[in-house]
């Protein structure tokens, strides 16, 4: 997890460090609506590669955004879902799903 001296004074500034990529949000919606193993996201997620899913899941892992889930299996299952912090970007992303069916609204 990230130090307050590591994130930026201005809180908008923190939360686009935290989910401002494309794929991060991405990855919230899905994990919004349960939890999912890294081949399920990666074949939901068109055009993401392995390496840049992998990289944000660890990232978004560190940030207390997301849990991975390690289930004892052969071969082992792995899972990966929202922390309360995550989860508690609902609002956040349920308002950019809002504005942007206003905005495909608004155009012909």
């Amino acid at each position: 997890m990230k130090t307050k001296a590591e994130l930026p004074e201005c809180p908008v500034a923190t939360t686009v460090t935290l989910i401002g990529s494309k794929w991060k949000l991405l990855i919230i919606r899905n994990l919004l609506a349960r939890p999912w193993r890294f081949n399920a996201l990666k074949k939901d997620l068109d055009g993401i590669s392995q390496k840049v899913l992998t990289d944000n899941l660890r990232s978004m892992e560190e940030d207390g955004l997301i849990l991975r889930t390690v289930y004892p299996e052969v071969p082992p299952r792995v899972e990966y879902s929202l922390s309360s912090l995550g989860e508690s970007l609902k609002p956040i992303l349920d308002s950019m799903a809002d504005w942007g069916n206003a905005y495909k609204d608004t155009i012909s």
